[in-house]
């Protein structure tokens, strides 16, 4: 006769949270707080506004001599600049609740991980407007930026191009552990980018390899639909191609974004 064995407690097991769908007052209650805790920060909103218009500005006074060599890069860095800005800011504010357990805390409330990737880029792009009009309104109107195209258009670019470094930092955010490590990633992730945008010599005089990485990264298609901005007076097929690819880039990253968002529930 065998002796029943008593059963084995098994280990709780982990299993994800139900997907919440997104909702609009979940997401802009998030871009409120997160504005909110930003203007309490006035360093890093002088970061944001000022940085990218002080760079345009002594950009052009370097080129003083040589004005059509700043409309030749000028255009192009008026992209490059927020792009750069809101990647170190976003990845640094984003690494920040990941660390001190505010983002975990978030995911335990009844928040969807879309709410809150959403609610990040609609704050940032908030800010993101504000920048790219700042600098984009220097560059022409007071800094002599000799444009052909409309500048509505630059700023739309501009504008695309600080919202793909907002989810760029919003996903590179995910695999540093300190604020050290989140700058670390700017050369991994920025200066190849900036290398082979075409900024300093046209892609198709690169090496073939060179030329096929600069076709699949997207700061490549934001230098050149400023460029179209300066040759052309009206919108052309090729710069509305060019910022669809920012947009979609943009929209991809965000959407890897959340999914680096984990949240578990026993």
């Amino acid at each position: 006769m065998t002796t029943p064995t008593a059963p084995t407690a098994s280990a709780p097991t982990l299993t994800p949270a139900p997907t919440r769908p997104l909702s609009l007052s979940r997401t802009t209650a998030t871009a409120t707080r997160v504005l909110r805790q930003l203007s309490h920060d006035p360093r890093t909103i002088a970061l944001l506004m000022l940085i990218p218009c002080v760079m345009l500005f002594l950009l052009r006074y370097v080129f003083d001599g040589s004005p059509r060599t700043f409309d030749n890069i000028g255009a192009s860095l008026l992209g490059i600049f927020p792009l750069i800005t809101m990647f170190l800011v976003t990845s640094i504010a984003t690494l920040r609740e990941r660390t001190s357990g505010t983002l975990e805390r978030l995911l335990a409330m009844p928040l969807g991980k879309g709410d809150l990737i959403a609610g990040y880029a609609l704050a940032f792009g908030a800010l993101a407007i504000v920048q790219s009009a700042l600098a984009t309104g220097l560059a022409v109107w007071f800094l002599d930026l000799d444009v052909t195209g409309s500048p509505w258009l630059l700023l739309l670019v501009a504008l695309l191009d600080a919202l793909l470094g907002t989810a760029l930092g919003l996903f590179v955010s995910a695999f540093a552990a300190s604020e050290f490590q989140a700058v670390q990633f700017m050369p991994a992730v920025i200066f190849p980018q900036l290398l082979l945008c075409g900024l300093f010599t046209p892609r198709d005089n690169m090496h073939p390899a060179l030329e096929a990485v600069s076709d699949v990264l997207p700061m490549s298609y934001a230098v050149d639909g400023m460029n179209e901005v300066l040759r052309h007076t009206d919108m052309t097929a090729t710069f509305v191609r060019d910022a669809l690819i920012v947009a979609g880039c943009a929209l991809l990253v965000l959407a890897l974004g959340a999914a680096t968002l984990k949240r578990r529930t026993t």
